[in-house]
């Protein structure tokens, strides 16, 4: 019975690590801000869903890095001078679909005024978003964001 459970635990694992590599979901890949349908897209969702925080220009709320009087931080700017292109695509796609999840994407205990889009966007919305926000950063910071969405994890 013993070796039994063992078996079995080993056959879900290796179940779960081939899902990652080969089944990865569909917010694992790249998301090309080169899909010119797609960046239209996510122009219309960011315009429509994001920018009355983080700025119709991507540029943020002011002060970004300083804290409220409620110990919360203020919507980032998602241009180069942020930090967004430092995350890989399924970050940034589960921080979109989920919120910032503290322990997850974010630190323990860690509140956000960030709300979750999942029931609001399709994930094909989410990712065209993200698509949109590339089209803002040079080629060297969409390179290095590329290198890391494609690294293995």
């Amino acid at each position: 019975m013993g070796a039994g459970l063992v078996v079995l635990a080993l056959m879900v694992l290796a179940a779960v690590w081939a899902y990652g590599v080969w089944l990865k979901p569909a917010s694992a890949g790249y998301i090309d801000p080169s899909d010119d349908a797609m960046v239209d897209l996510g122009r219309r969702v960011y315009h429509a869903q994001c920018a009355a925080c983080h700025g119709a220009k991507l540029e943020g709320q002011p002060n970004w890095r300083t804290r409220l009087a409620n110990g919360r931080l203020p919507a980032p700017p998602h241009d180069i001078s942020g930090h967004t292109w430092h995350h890989p695509d399924a970050v940034l796609f589960d921080i979109v679909k989920n919120g910032l999840v503290p322990g997850v994407t974010a630190p323990p205990r860690y509140e956000s005024d960030m709300p979750a889009y999942a029931g609001i966007l399709s994930d094909d919305e989410i990712r065209a978003s993200l698509a949109y926000i590339k089209t803002y950063w040079p080629k060297q910071a969409l390179d290095v964001q590329r290198k890391l969405t494609l690294q293995p994890q």
